[in-house]
This record gives structure tokens, sequence and C-alpha cells, in this order.
């Protein structure tokens, strides 16, 4: 009995310590709690440079994305930006530099430390908002990829990093990292890397997941909400859910412009908000919209009392493949198979197979919630090159005894569907 108690109580363990070891292998971190990064040298110059760079390629993304889709769009930049930051951690030469234009990237002495410190600004949680960003390395296992860049993007960008088997489960590594996305977003973003998406000449998966939720610092009542027309970008007329505020003695900054409004909502810890750039009629009216444009509308924006303010609750989830906006923003060796990630491995042999990103909304009377996550798969540029025999033009054929070598037929093909 003493021994049959031993056994079970050794069993129990060894499940125990594999379903640690699982959760750590598909985890690699409780989502709450990502890795802090190294801000090491941070300066507030640096770390303007390194916001400025992320806000200007998100109205350079909106501008290409808004004219390629034509219902609503919600995204996450610094998602993007920061997955392909760490990406372009192990590029050079043309590769880098197209990378770096495209991204408004300062130099990597300015870039890591800076970096790092804004990574760990966004993970600081507060009341009544939570808002948490994490990033992660899946590396074929048994690949070569150098401890320099590894060591790098840990450091400055807490990417943690996982071995998967590309090669001979791919399907599995594909739940696995849509595991760890859905995960770190609470559930949100789910199925973010579709089938098919890895092969077995996958090398590396980056992922960024970004999860943000808050409470208005001063919230819709829901007794206020009425079903009221919303003009849809076709002409058409649309019965939504209207939240309608009727602040008293609140200021909110805000300014009428001669063709928009701008509204500030903040969220309950002051720290986060939410601009809403409504055109006097069509949107086509301020687009394009530049990091230049919205600073200039911030600053005409002032403390004034509203006497009423109605927003439309919606909630929507979009998924973009980014590889052709990307390449028209000037990233273009990068997906080619002339591109330098010799950062990464000491070779010249991988290129960006895919970026896909995918991000969810929810506007309600009490606050926002929304997460956003990408992916960026990277490939082998020269694939193996295997011994290929395909008869597909006219061919000669003989039969013959093996022991002997006596030919005993000989013919030739030249259409195999004429009888």
């Amino acid at each position: 009995m003493h021994y049959r108690g031993s056994l079970q109580a050794g069993i129990l363990l060894l499940i125990i310590a594999a379903l640690a070891t699982a959760a750590v292998f598909f985890y690699l971190y409780i989502p709450t709690q990502p890795p802090i990064a190294d801000e090491t040298g941070w300066t507030e110059e640096g770390l303007k440079s390194v916001l400025n760079a992320n806000n200007e390629f998100a109205f350079d993304l909106y501008n290409k994305l808004s004219k390629e889709v034509n219902g609503n769009l919600v995204y996450s930049p610094y998602s993007i930006f920061s997955a392909l930051t760490i990406v372009y951690e192990g590029a050079k030469g043309k590769t880098a530099s197209e990378m770096r234009t495209t991204l408004h990237l300062p130099a990597a002495l300015t870039l890591r430390g800076n970096f790092g410190k804004l990574y760990n600004i966004i993970n600081k949680t507060s009341n009544g908002c939570e808002l948490r960003t994490g990033n992660a390395l899946w590396i074929q296992k048994d690949y070569p990829i150098l401890d320099s860049y590894k060591n790098v993007v840990e450091k400055y960008y807490g990417a943690k990093s996982a071995n998967l088997d590309f090669i001979n489960e791919t399907e599995r590594s594909r739940r696995i990292i849509n595991s760890f996305i859905e995960e770190q977003t609470n559930g949100r973003i789910k199925e973010l890397i579709p089938p098919d998406y890895l092969t077995e000449w996958t090398r590396m998966v980056i992922t960024n997941a970004v999860y943000f939720s808050g409470e208005w610092k001063w919230q819709f009542e829901p007794k206020n909400t009425r079903k009221m027309d919303f003009r849809t970008s076709d002409g058409k007329i649309a019965r939504v859910e209207m939240m309608r505020m009727n602040p008293e003695d609140v200021e909110f900054y805000y300014a009428d412009l001669h063709n928009l409004q701008l509204l500030e909502l903040p969220y309950a810890n002051e720290k986060i908000s939410m601009w809403i750039i409504l055109p006097k009629n069509d949107l086509s009216e301020i687009e394009p919209i530049t990091l230049e444009k919205f600073q200039e509308w911030k600053k005409a924006a002032k403390k004034t009392e509203l006497a009423d303010i109605y927003i439309p609750k919606f909630e929507f989830t979009t998924k973009q493949e980014l590889k052709d906006v990307l390449q028209n923003l000037g990233i273009r060796e990068a997906f080619s198979e002339d591109a330098d990630f010799s950062g990464i491995t000491d070779k010249k042999e991988l290129f960006i197979d895919f970026v896909i990103h995918q991000a969810y909304i929810n506007v309600h009377e009490k606050g926002t919630e929304a997460a956003a996550a990408t992916a960026v798969g990277m490939k082998l540029t020269a694939v193996p090159v295997f011994n290929v025999f395909k008869a597909d033009h006219p061919f000669v054929f003989i039969i013959q005894e093996r022991e002997t070598g006596v030919i005993l037929f000989v013919g030739k093909v030249v259409n195999p569907i004429s009888k």
C-alpha cells in the first residue's frame, strides 16, 4: 500500500511538472505580467523620437488602409510598429535602410533604451484602466539564431523566445502561437494566423499583442442610449444605438474648426483618452490625415463645456494582411529573396513572408475595450533543391527485365490521351 501511494504521488508530481512545463512553453510568461524591458540610457528627447516614429507610421498606415478598406477599420500602429522594429533589429544594408525610413526610426543607440522605456510605460496599469503589451519570438528548433540578436530583442523589447517545430508540426505550431495571442488579448484576438500561413519553410514568427480596457472618466448613462439615425459612407441611413451624455460643469478639450470637430474623451486614470475627429460632412474632406495635421488640431482644442455629446456604440474586429501596404510605404527588399537579415542569422537566407494584423474595439457607455495583435512570419529565401522528374512533354520508354537486362518493350509518348 505504501509503495502504491508513493507511486501515485510520484505520477502526480510528474503530471504537475509536465503541466507547469507546458504552461511555460505555451505562454512564455503570464500575459498580465509581461517582462520588463531595459530602458538604460533613455532620455526625454530620445523617447520623443521613438514616439514620433510610431505616430508618423500610424498615419502613414491610416492613409493607405483607409483607401483599401471601405468599411470599418481598426488597427494598432504600436503593435505593427513593435513587431516590425524587432524584425528591423536583424536587418542590414538596403533592407535595414528601407525599414528604418518607413518606420521613421532613430539610430539604434537612441532606439533601444527609449523603446524599452515606452514599452515599460505602456505596461504600467493604473486605476480604472488596464493596458499591456508583449512580444515573442517563435523559432524553428535547431535553427541557428544569433545570440546577439536574441539578446537585444529580449533586453530592450521584452521579447521572450520559444522553439517550435514548423517543419514537422506546422499546424500544432500555429495553434500554439494563436493560443498565446488569444491569452494575451483576453480572448479578443482569435486565430490571428490563419491555416496555411505557416509552412515547413517557416523559420521564425515575431508576434506582438496589445490589450486595453478602460472606463470613461465621465460615463454615458445607459438609460440615455437611444436608437438614432447614422449616415453611412455610402449615404444610406442606419439605425444605431446612440449614447448621449449631458455633462454639467465638465470641460472637455474641444475644437470646432472649419471642416471638422475635435473632441477628447478621457478615461478614468486620465493617462489615456480617445480623440474623435468628426468631419463636417465626409471623411474625404480631412484625408489624408498626417501627424502634423493632428497635432495642429489638438493645439486648437480648448477646454469647453458642451451641452450634449452623442457617440454611437460600436463593436467590431478587422483583419489585414499588410504585405502590400508595407511595400507601398517603402519596405520592399525585406519581402524579397534579396532581403538581408544576416543580423538574425549569420546567413542571408531569411525574408518576410507575411505580416498579419488583427484588432478589436468595443465602445460602450462605461468605457472601451480594445485588443490587437501582429504576426510577422519569416521564411527561408533559398528552398533546398530536390531532384525532380516531371514528364510533362514527349518521352521515350523502355521496359527491361532487370536480371538479364533484356529489353522487353520500347516506345514513346507524344500525347498521353491520344488512343
